[in-house]
């Protein structure tokens, strides 16, 4: 394997790897690693960041007495044993087995449970999954920027009714055909030509991220979200071009209109271009095609029958969910946020939207994060 580059960490955070865990060698962030014995809590980030986006909340959960494990999930950093290719091993990426990476990972390191599973963006889903499906090892759960709205329902009650196959989601039509012609990003995502059109934009890596970043953050500051009615072309719409995208546009010009300034990026306190450096580094060294094959794995459909194993069950340890209150991806799928506290959760704790982060939350924001973090994991209700 060739020598890395150092990552840029405060001294108290550790890098290592794990072998054996599912097929993966599995690079990992430590913290509060000094004192054994302690409790654990997991920290899973999403697309397209890395273990390395915990870097500022780990310091303080080590210090309220935890240790603290972020791993670079399948497809993503310095963990290796994934298949890279678009036509490689799709459903090692399905829902199921990112679960069984987590679980992998906290029995290697001699946890029988952890006290929270705290995930970020498509991180938080994977938070979701471990919770429903092992609510003894998880024992509870924080979802940040990205609601979950139940495991997938089964038919119900067709048994003398028409057999009605699943046809395909007619927005996809709609939204080409909306006098603005638009697509949705999971969808492009899913394109065998997205991860060329991010690895080897005009723009550069580095600038690809520092636009994508800044558009989905506080700082751009038309990011103003709220509730949309329904999943329909005209109210989707509405969601920014990162989430909507203009239908002859790919991601890396879609966010290359809104690149920041250069005062702008210099006046950045939460990810300055130091910091972004070591994103856009790996990124370039493995390109995007890990994170995306995730987002293959919802939109093809194929692993759905697999998840309506869980039809009807909910999450019942104790949930928390904390998003930006400039971040969309609260609202990106109309009526889930609401379900998430309605049916899918029984045991939801709170629903903390932070001023001041868009989507980034844990890294614009990491002192409010932070505290409540520690409130959720001391039990508190704040």
């Amino acid at each position: 394997m060739p020598t890395l580059p150092e990552i840029p960490l405060p001294s108290s955070i550790r890098s290592r790897y794990v072998d054996g865990i599912n097929g993966l060698r599995m690079h990992v962030l430590e913290a509060g690693f000094e004192t054994r014995g302690r409790p654990c809590v997991l920290l899973l980030h999403g697309f397209p960041e890395l273990a390395f986006s915990w870097r500022k909340v780990m310091p303080v959960l080590a210090e309220a007495g935890y240790h603290v494990i972020a791993p670079d999930q399948r497809g993503y950093g310095r963990t290796t044993g994934w298949d890279p290719n678009y036509d490689g091993d799709l459903a090692s990426f399905r829902l199921p087995n990112l679960v069984r990476d987590a679980l992998g990972l906290v029995s290697a390191f001699g946890y029988k449970s952890v006290d929270a599973v705290i995930g970020h963006d498509f991180g938080s889903s994977v938070a979701a999954w471990c919770a429903l499906i092992r609510p003894d090892v998880f024992r509870s759960v924080v979802m940040m920027s990205a609601p979950f709205g139940g495991p997938p329902s089964l038919p119900f009650n067709t048994v003398d009714g028409p057999v009605i196959s699943a046809a395909e989601d007619p927005i996809h039509r709609d939204l080409a055909a909306l006098p603005r012609p638009r697509k949705h990003y999971q969808w492009y995502y899913s394109t065998r030509e997205a991860n060329d059109d991010m690895h080897h934009p005009p723009q550069g890596v580095h600038d690809f991220l520092r636009a994508y970043y800044h558009h989905k953050s506080a700082d751009w500051k038309a990011n103003q979200p709220h509730p949309l009615k329904s999943w329909t072309a005209d109210e989707i719409a509405k969601l920014p071009t990162y989430y909507v995208m203009d239908l002859a546009k790919d991601m890396a010009a879609t966010v290359a209109e809104e690149m920041p300034s250069a005062a702008e990026i210099a006046a950045n306190k939460w990810l300055p271009d130091s910091e972004l450096a070591f994103y856009s580094a790996e990124y370039e060294r493995n390109g995007f095609q890990g994170g995306l094959q995730w987002y293959r794995c919802g939109t093809s459909g194929v692993f759905v029958p697999e998840l309506q194993t869980w039809s009807g069950r909910a999450i019942d340890v104790r949930s928390a969910f904390i998003s930006g209150k400039q971040d969309w991806g609260t609202y990106q799928r109309p009526g889930v946020y609401e379900a998430m506290q309605s049916k899918a959760c029984t045991n939801m704790i709170g629903c903390h939207l932070v001023d001041g982060a868009g989507h980034w939350v844990q890294q614009e924001q990491p002192n409010k994060v932070s505290w409540l973090l520690v409130q959720f994991l001391r039990g508190a209700k704040a």
